[in-house]
């Protein structure tokens, strides 16, 4: 009788990679993708990437903590006997384990063990997900910036091919300033769908200002992401009455007990589903409760290369049904460290290539 298989080792280190300029949403920037790389080998010597992205400006994760989580989650797992139909327990495992102070770490063990699993079984993620569909259709994000920046950045955002564009509000230069990028933004892209996201960053009365003045423009985005605190409830469900336009909770749905509640409160349309929020299996969660309440489907991520996005899009195009797909940060940075995965072809994201696993490997 052989062995049962297990997790034999699992390495972390910095992923430290530069962006184009700066991403800048409500609650901050940042210039440089300070992410973690984790590789974990199975006793049979296959081998899965993971990658984890926190983003202090987004829920105040950092680098340091991600890579502390790993060090001391990703040991107590080591020489755990490994399969896919274990895996969700390892994942808790992990999570006990690392006090489940880091979403990004979570995902990142998580990712990396589907990986390795996955790759061995000769299964491409996506199928692994349901296999419902091998290609997405991606939005492109105007981060903050001046009118000006704003609608270069739409301009150049059409002239790739994107039918979407996401647009950063909130923050302290208030809804005048937000008001003068949009306008100049639908000039620039004049025919382009509008998702506003405001990373919770809009007080109730610079939302109702904002809305206001859009109306006034005859500018009507198609979605509404998180523009109040996430635990403004019924200020969020007189925004989509206010409004007449659809809501995404994004940082207000993290648990799938969150996305009840927000069905309840009538807060939210669609959900933002992001694997960084708590990992994978969480995420899984998630959809299957916004499926349940009824809500739309969209999934995000935080500042990714591509090895992080071609997880989320195995995911959203495996489990299939997502209405909105925000899978862009990979072309923001300045290097691409890996290889295999997903390709981007304008607006359109092909998982095609993906053999098993990820199909990723560094360059």
């Amino acid at each position: 009788m052989s062995d049962p298989l297990r997790i034999l080792r699992i390495e972390s280190g910095p992923l430290d990679i530069r962006l184009h300029a700066p991403f800048g949403i409500a609650g901050g920037a940042q210039d440089l993708a300070r992410n973690a790389l984790v590789r974990l080998e199975l006793s049979d010597g296959s081998v899965g990437l993971g990658e984890a992205a926190p983003f202090p400006a987004y829920n105040g994760e950092t680098q340091e903590q991600a890579l502390r989580v790993l060090s001391v989650a990703g040991g107590a797992v080591v020489g755990r006997e490994a399969s896919l139909g274990k895996w969700r327990r390892l994942a808790e495992e992990f999570r006990r384990a690392g006090g489940g102070s880091s979403g990004a770490a979570q995902c990142a063990f998580e990712m990396a063990l589907l990986d390795a699993l996955t790759r061995r079984e000769g299964l491409p993620l996506w199928r692994f997900f349901g296999g419902a569909g091998t290609e997405l259709e991606t939005d492109m994000t105007v981060t903050t910036g001046s009118p000006e920046e704003s609608a270069s950045a739409a301009g150049e955002i059409r002239a790739r091919g994107m039918r979407t564009i996401k647009v950063k509000v909130g923050g302290a230069a208030g809804p005048a300033h937000d008001l003068a990028r949009l306008r100049a933004i639908r000039e620039a892209a004049p025919e382009a769908a509008l998702i506003l996201d405001g990373n919770a960053g809009l007080s109730r009365v610079a939302a109702a200002d904002l809305v206001r003045g859009l109306k006034a423009a005859g500018i009507a985005p198609v979605l509404l992401e998180q523009w109040l605190a996430k635990d403004d409830h019924a200020g969020a469900r007189e925004l989509a009455e206010f409004s007449g336009w659809r809501l995404a909770a994004d940082e207000a749905a993290c648990t799938a007990e969150d996305v009840a509640r927000l069905a309840e409160a009538g807060a939210a349309q669609v959900v933002n589903i992001k694997l960084m929020k708590a990992g994978i299996a969480v995420a899984l969660d998630l959809a299957e409760a916004a499926r349940r309440a009824g809500l739309g489907l969209m999934i995000g991520g935080n500042v990714e290369s591509r090895l992080a996005m071609t997880c989320s899009a195995c995911f959203a195009a495996g489990l299939g049904g997502f209405e909105f797909v925000d899978l862009d940060t990979p072309l923001f940075l300045a290097a691409d460290p890996f290889a295999g995965g997903m390709r981007y072809e304008g607006a359109r994201i092909s998982l095609g290539d993906i053999s098993a696993g990820l199909g990723m490997s560094l360059a």
